[in-house]
């Protein structure tokens, strides 16, 4: 068995073969070659791994993981955690490491799990014929599988106890409703009767005070008239 250097160890290697993805080392003391990946090459981000280094460059790195797969034993290096001109440790606690390492678990495959929404849209899918969402937003290919919403219980309660609620409180509203009208017919109807009331009672005095009118002119003075007949009666009485 060849020495392996041990985890988290620093050292120096020589550059194998560069790839799109990264560059291969060699460790020195042993004929394994680990890999440095392009997002551990710097801090900044690379696109080109053949712009950061050359085959036969001589690089510091940092043994960071050691994987089996296939009964092959695969090695991950890191250049950003150590300076490239002393060979010092930039990352003595692994604290770049741990948070890259989250990052990665954070980009999982969740498709078996199944998908569940805080808030739906009350609305039919044009494409697909399912709800809640819309059609611009539809990612169902043609052919392809369907997904659907599935209602809770729970959800169905509150919405069904809601239903009866809104019905209880409209049929309270139109009975409030019907009352203030029928109480505001009942008094037009009652001011109508008192006003009719009252120009009956008006009608009766103007009657009753036109005949005392003239009941005052009767049992007044004699006219000019009543008195010359009278003259004209006593006269002729001594004719006779």
């Amino acid at each position: 068995m060849e020495a392996l250097p041990e985890l988290y160890a620093i050292f120096q290697g020589e550059v194998a073969t560069v790839t799109e993805y990264g560059a291969f080392i060699k460790i020195p003391g042993c004929r394994k070659q680990g890999l440095v990946h392009k997002t551990h090459m710097s801090a900044c981000r690379v696109d080109k791994p053949s712009e950061i280094v050359d085959v036969g460059d001589k690089v510091w790195v940092k043994l960071i993981g050691k994987e089996m797969k296939d009964d092959k034993l695969k090695l991950s290096l890191s250049m950003k955690v150590v300076n490239q001109g002393t060979g010092k440790d930039l990352d003595p606690n692994n604290v770049s490491l741990d948070q890259d390492e989250r990052k990665k678990r954070m980009f999982r495959d969740y498709t078996s799990q199944k998908i569940t929404l805080e808030a739906v849209l009350n609305t039919v899918c044009k494409k697909c014929g399912c709800k809640g969402h819309f059609a611009k937003e539809c990612f169902v290919q043609p052919g392809g599988t369907k997904y659907s919403l599935i209602p809770e219980e729970e959800e169905e309660e509150v919405a069904a106890a809601g239903r009866e609620r809104d019905k209880k409180t409209s049929l309270a509203d139109e009975s409030s409703k019907k009352r203030k009208k029928e109480k505001k017919k009942k008094k037009k109807h009652k001011n109508k009767q008192s006003s009719e009331s009252d120009t009956d009672s008006s009608d009766s005095d103007s009657d009753g005070a036109q005949p005392a009118s003239k009941r005052t002119k009767h049992s007044g003075k004699p006219s000019k008239s009543q008195k010359k007949k009278k003259k004209k009666k006593h006269k002729k009485k001594p004719r006779d």
